[in-house]
């Protein structure tokens, strides 16, 4: 390391010349200086080099002498040589060149010395020998100067001497006219730039064109420009006329632009002879067309004054209503567009009309009710428009038959409607069924809403359920097939005339379920439901508190004016009512039959008759089974005391085998509902989806068991408020309304279809 708190020490590096000692100094160093490198001949001058990747690697010097690479890559002494140990890794060895194949030089570039200050090449070539090692010259002396003398005869004249032969161009009409039409074609899309101002610099004055066809119709004038001084060795021109071959340039132009234009104008004439052809062959149609729209209007103007003739009073021949129907006939078919076109509902309303209404003058509706029907039927084919006409858009101007019937037809209805009793319903129903296909289908809600319907209601609200002998159904149900909804308002107030009538209504009298059967199936079953909850039900009830149960004399009369309301009355109503008020009497009377030494024979006779009273239906019910089986279980416990085995033998096995009878009874019950049942879905045609997706719960959980190899089935006899039994795998549970109970320790727990599974497994 230098010490830099030593002084500064200079090192001498001589005495500084003047200016005039250097210049003199080199012109003698430029005089002296012999030539170091022998000047490379001219024939060796090189034409063309072999370029591309054959270079040759195998040189190892300059052109004065070898020069070893002991020294190469020297100065890295002084570093940590990083560069070299690069190079090596990549393959690279000291004394070849680089590459892949080692085709780089090896040798830095040579320069090589000029003699005197000339041009590059002045002094022949330049190349050194080692740019001549490694891209050596191709042999092509020859062509180089067939080059040379080819180059050089251009600026000479013609070896031959002779004048050259003027060359012509010669262009045919044709080729003149395929130009225009290319012209005429390429210009056609360039209409939007025919208004672009152009500034034309290209003169020696400044023009403005203001489209660029402008610039391509100029005329090339000649210049005016003072000609240049002749040179010593050119010769004046022969022939110099500019404003000759101008004239006769433009001559050629306008020439032809006519032609062209001439072609353009014959084609032109040649389309309009193709139009005008097809223009006369559409007019002759046309006029065909239309020769033959005369003549079969001045038919049908012939036909309609003869109907009009023969309309007058004076006319020996009337005109009848059928054979204005047969003209009309004749019309559509024959004369099909003229009738679509002509306005028939004036035609209708000149000839039609007076005989439409002169037809129904004395028709009284009620008592010939299908009179007319064929005659409108046939005219509504003739009149009615093909659209479809509704209720709210009725345009009675667009549509002849619409309007007759409204004009002619409907003030007879109006009429007998206004004299129509409505509990004589019979007559009217029968005329607006026969009419229903025939009458539009707004007329005809016109008649129900605005002349039927409130003579109904008007009825409705006079009737008196009390005094009037002729049943209310008896005038209203013929409505429904017509009416339908239509009905619905007189429902409610119909009800309320029913219940009020019910207030000291007593189930012993069956008139009450004569009036109410009628209407079951009309009020809906809510309402149903409803009005025999409200009215029907407490009276039923009421009759059967009164009811005596007397296992020596018993009078059936009060059970049975309940039981007769059965099919009226829901099931859940009926068993409710049995549960409250009869079931609890007669397991007393049993009871205290049973405590008082009976016979068990009249017991079981006892228990079998009153459960004879009762419909399947009813029986079928979980509450009513619970009951009658409650009482086989006092029966048996009864049997079962010493003291009733010792006073009459036998009797315990009697009521065993009753008992065993009556289970069987209501197993083999169930089994019968379930094949009712699997067969009705087969009927249904369900019975191939039954297999494949669940109807009800239970079948999915039989599903879900068949998946996961648990076994499930019924246990028999064996049931919890009136549901079945099963068990899943080792659980027991049952099925109420798709919810799964299982057996816990004290009480039925709900649970999920998946943790059912969880604990079965």
């Amino acid at each position: 390391s230098r010490d830099y708190s030593a002084p500064v020490n200079f090192i001498s590096a001589g005495l500084k010349k003047s200016a005039a000692e250097d210049m003199s100094e080199e012109d003698s160093d430029e005089d002296e200086k012999p030539v170091k490198q022998e000047e490379v001949p001219k024939e060796f001058v090189p034409k063309k080099l072999k370029t591309g990747g054959n270079f040759k690697p195998s040189q190892k010097g300059f052109v004065g002498g070898t020069k070893s690479f002991v020294d190469f890559g020297s100065w890295e002494r002084h570093t940590k040589g990083i560069g070299q140990k690069l190079l090596q890794k990549m393959g690279y060895v000291p004394g070849r060149g680089l590459g892949k194949n080692a085709q780089g030089i090896i040798n830095p570039i040579e320069a090589k010395q000029r003699k005197g200050k000339g041009a590059v090449g002045a002094y022949g070539s330049e190349r050194t020998s080692q740019s001549l090692q490694d891209f050596p010259v191709v042999d092509s002396e020859e062509e180089a100067e067939e080059e040379f003398q080819k180059e050089l005869s251009q600026w000479r004249k013609d070896p031959n001497g002779g004048k050259k032969k003027p060359k012509y161009s010669y262009k045919t009409v044709e080729e003149l006219k395929a130009k225009g039409r290319i012209n005429k074609q390429l210009s056609a899309p360039q209409k939007e730039l025919s208004q672009v101002k152009v500034i034309d610099m290209t003169g020696r004055e400044q023009k403005v064109y203001y489209s660029y066809s402008q610039i391509s119709h100029k005329h090339n004038i000649p210049d005016d420009s003072p000609q240049q001084p002749l040179g010593k060795d050119s010769k004046p021109q022969g022939f110099a006329l500019p404003e000759l071959e101008h004239n006769l340039q433009l001559l050629i132009d306008i020439t032809e632009q006519e032609i062209i234009q001439n072609d353009r104008q014959l084609q032109y004439e040649r389309d309009m002879v193709v139009n005008l052809t097809h223009e006369i062959q559409k007019m002759s149609e046309v006029l065909s067309h239309e020769e033959r729209a005369i003549s079969n209007l001045s038919k049908v103007l012939e036909m309609v004054e003869e109907c009009e003739r023969r309309m007058q009073p004076s006319c020996e021949n009337p005109l009848t209503l059928d054979e204005c129907a047969k003209i009309f006939e004749t019309l559509q078919d024959k004369y099909y567009e003229e009738y679509r076109m002509s306005d028939r509902v004036d035609l209708a309303v000149a000839i039609v009309y007076p005989l439409m209404k002169d037809y129904f003058k004395n028709w009284d509706p009620l008592k010939d009710c299908t009179y007319g029907t064929e005659i409108i039927g046939k005219w509504k084919s003739l009149l009615e428009n093909d659209q479809l006409l509704s209720h709210g858009g009725q345009d009675l101007s667009t549509d002849a038959f619409h309007r007759l019937m409204w004009e002619i037809w409907m003030p007879y209805v109006r009429n007998i409607v206004a004299q129509w009793q409505p509990r004589n319903c019979g007559s009217m129903v029968d005329f607006l069924d026969s009419w229903v296909n025939v009458v539009p289908v707004w007329i005809l809600d016109n008649i129900l809403d605005q002349l039927i319907f409130p003579k109904l209601q008007k009825e409705v609200e006079s009737w008196n359920p009390l005094t009037d002998t002729v049943p209310i159904h008896s005038w209203i149900h013929p409505w429904l097939p017509l009416m339908q909804a239509r009905l619905e308002p007189l429902y409610s107030p119909i009800r309320n005339k029913l219940a009020n009538a019910l207030q000291k209504w007593h189930p012993s009298d069956s008139s009450a379920k004569l009036i109410l059967q009628p209407w079951k199936d009309v009020f809906t079953p809510g309402s149903w439901e409803a009005f025999m909850v409200k009215n029907i039900v407490p009276k039923l009830g009421m009759c059967l508190n009164e009811l005596i149960i007397n296992p020596h004399q018993q009078h059936m009369d009060a059970f049975y004016w309940v039981i007769d309301w059965e099919g009226m009355i829901s099931v859940s109503s009926l068993v409710g009512l049995l549960e409250k008020h009869f079931f609890p009497k007669w397991l007393q009377v049993l009871c205290s039959w049973l405590s008082n030494s009976p016979n068990y024979e009249e017991i079981t006779k006892w228990y079998l008759g009153w459960k004879s009273m009762f419909s399947d239906q009813v029986l079928a019910h979980p509450s009513i089974k619970d009951k009658f089986n409650e009482a086989l279980d006092i029966m048996n416990r009864a049997v079962s005391s010493s003291v009733g085995g010792y006073m009459q033998p036998g009797a315990r096995e009697n009521i065993a085998y009753l008992t065993h009878t009556e289970r069987r009874k209501d197993f083999q019950y169930e089994a019968m509902q379930e094949r009712r049942e699997a067969e009705n879905m087969a009927q249904r045609g369900i019975g191939m989806a039954a297999s494949s997706v669940p109807m009800n719960f239970k079948d999915l959980i039989q599903t879900k068991a068949e998946e996961h190899n648990i076994v499930f089935m019924p246990v028999i006899g064996k049931r919890h408020e009136g549901k079945q039994l099963y068990t899943f795998g080792r659980i027991v549970i049952y099925i109420d309304r798709g919810v799964v109970f299982v057996q816990g320790e004290k009480t039925w727990v709900p649970t999920s279809l998946q943790s059912l599974i969880d604990m079965a497994k």
